[in-house]
């Protein structure tokens, strides 16, 4: 009698559960977190040392602000403490410690204090008024200045020894070695004053006033002439720098031997300039822009002052000087993160770009 065959029966597929453990233990030792958790702690060790650091400065906002209602409403000692402790968003009395945990309890919650000097404005507001104004002198002003350095370096590099790669070196070698704050003295004194093509008085502000602010060609056209001075300001003292690094990079990716391939092959010297060399010059100069952008938010504290343009620069020197604690603290958490996040993204960027720099991390770690 012959067997019956049973058919078989599916074998269930097992599934292991995912190991978490192993997944995050690996993630700690990638070469991202260690980067992203560096720039976390440097974070939160500049915002503490600053904390501390503007409390050692002499005089404080209490004794500040006791003294100004005293000159300007001739009103008793008791009176004034009791007005300007009122004005505070945090309490002058306590022990410092007492208020740095305050301070980060508040700063998580995204709340940075009430400004000393503007009574009952908040920090996050005025961060809001001035970093826009910041973000578009400062950044317009490194945009223009990278575009010319990458764009004459090239041109200096590919045809050295001319008149231009000898022209442009010496005046940027000058522009490079001008300290920042001449420049805009410069403009001033010379161009302003002397040759007379602008007035120096005119041009100090963000908008003229009198133009009602709105998307109109009026007032963005105001906005351009105000930033005019501190953008080429920005630009003059930038522009050297970025000329001789991406002549120098230029000249050491000409001798590499695929630029000599192409040139047997017979490509045309437009397609080697901005194919072959222009790209690999470029690389080592993406790293620095990333940088670069971080101090952006920083802006110019000079510049700002000597053109009165509205920037965050300006406004953090009239805190320093009115020893406003909580304003102080606001702009140099602001420009600290930005500076730590452009070195973070910079980090990221060249691990991309040379793999050997991420591998190697994680390798050691």
């Amino acid at each position: 009698m012959a067997a019956t065959i049973q058919p078989q029966q599916p074998v269930a597929k097992i599934t292991e559960a995912p190991n978490w453990r192993a997944r995050l233990r690996k993630f700690r030792k990638s070469y991202t977190f260690r980067v992203v958790a560096q720039g976390l702690l440097t974070i939160w060790a500049v915002t503490t040392f600053t904390f501390f650091i503007i409390r050692l400065m002499p005089g404080n906002p209490l004794d500040i602000k006791i003294d100004q209602l005293q000159r300007q409403q001739g009103i008793g000692y008791q009176e004034a403490q009791a007005r300007a402790a009122s004005l505070f968003g945090f309490d002058p009395s306590k022990s410092a410690m007492d208020q740095y945990i305050d301070y980060i309890g508040k700063m998580l919650h995204g709340d940075l204090g009430l400004s000393i000097t503007s009574p009952g404005v908040k920090v996050t507001d005025e961060i809001k008024q001035f970093l826009p104004w910041t973000l578009f002198s400062v950044g317009l002003g490194l945009v223009v200045s990278f575009a010319l350095g990458v764009a004459l370096g090239l041109m200096m590099a590919y045809w050295r020894g001319g008149i231009l790669d000898n022209t442009v070196t010496v005046i940027s070698s000058i522009l490079y070695g001008i300290p920042d704050y001449i420049i805009p003295l410069l403009l001033i004194i010379i161009v302003g004053i002397q040759w007379g093509w602008f007035s120096p008085g005119a041009m100090r502000g963000g908008v003229d006033p009198s133009i009602t602010p709105g998307f109109t060609l009026e007032y963005i056209g105001s906005i351009l002439k105000f930033a005019l001075l501190p953008v080429l300001t920005y630009v003059l003292s930038s522009v050297g720098g970025w000329i001789l690094t991406m002549k120098s990079s230029t000249l050491s990716t000409m001798g590499e031997d695929y630029i000599n391939v192409a040139k047997a092959r017979g490509l045309s010297e437009r397609r080697i300039l901005t194919g072959y060399v222009g790209r690999n010059a470029l690389l080592p100069l993406v790293t620095r822009l990333a940088i670069s952008i971080g101090f952006v938010v920083s802006g110019s504290i000079i510049v700002e002052e000597l053109f009165q343009y509205p920037g965050i620069g300006r406004n953090l020197l009239r805190a320093i000087n009115a020893r406003d604690y909580t304003t102080m603290q606001g702009m140099f958490l602001v420009i600290t993160i930005a500076v730590v996040v452009s070195n973070v993204l910079a980090d990221l960027l060249f691990g991309v770009l040379d793999p050997r720099v991420r591998l190697g991390g994680e390798e050691e770690a």
